[in-house]
């Protein structure tokens, strides 16, 4: 699958977009612990070029964005893009998906019953905003060393990072009960590698709400609707 994501992003021009970010990150005279890549694709031409990769990428993106993450890090050694980074796990991908597949399955709709969205893949939802939250920010990636001097993990390489995944909360990423796992010490955070980005807390609720808008209701039964939280990164 590794050969069909490099064809892929060499044919859909994702390869050059890739090395330009690669250019800017190289260029920057900031350090970074994390260095993170969205990657758009389409899953129909993915399909065509490989039915497993095309399936893989809308039922598992998260461990299909591994399989990103490890060409990404094979290009970027082979052609000498960023001198800065140490280790595969520095790279963070995020699959950006043209569209979906226009089937029920992969819309997410909270009126309806039952609620089976346990997997952690790609919906679409659609609703209606009624509140925003102000733009705030929130770790991305973050470097650790352990606190014992002696430790190997004290010093040199990235050994220790912490990169957010979706749907992980700030605590997953920063916190000061983390410890070495050579040593069994307290990891410290070394602040100056830490990454940020943006996030926005947005209230959205489900398009049915402007039958009740309207002033009568279609049917006789009762309904209930309520608002939705979503974290925008």
């Amino acid at each position: 699958m590794r050969e069909v994501v490099l064809v892929y992003l060499d044919r859909s021009g994702g390869l050059q977009k890739f090395v330009h970010d690669c250019k800017i990150y190289n260029d920057s005279k900031q350090s970074y612990a994390v260095y993170r890549f969205v990657i758009s694709i389409n899953p129909s031409d993915i399909a065509e070029l490989d039915a497993t990769l095309g399936n893989y990428i809308l039922h598992n993106p998260l461990q299909a964005a591994q399989i990103f993450q490890s060409v990404c890090f094979v290009a970027i050694e082979t052609l000498s893009l960023i001198e800065q980074l140490q280790t595969e796990a520095q790279i963070s991908i995020l699959l950006k998906p043209t569209h979906l597949p226009p089937l029920p399955s992969y819309v997410l709709s909270l009126s309806a019953y039952p609620f089976n969205y346990t997997s952690p893949r790609f919906y679409m939802s659609e609703g209606i905003v009624i509140a925003m939250g102000t733009v705030t920010k929130y770790t991305q990636g973050a470097r650790f060393l352990c606190t014992e001097e002696t430790c190997p993990f004290s010093e040199g390489r990235f050994r220790c990072i912490r990169v957010h995944c979706p749907g992980a909360t700030e605590s997953a990423t920063v916190r000061t009960d983390f410890v070495c796992s050579l040593c069994s010490s307290p990891l410290q955070e070394d602040m100056k590698f830490r990454v940020l980005g943006d996030k926005q807390i947005v209230e959205m609720i489900d398009p049915k709400i402007l039958n009740a808008l309207k002033g009568y209701s279609i049917d006789k039964s009762h309904f209930r609707i309520q608002a939705f939280t979503l974290f925008l990164r």
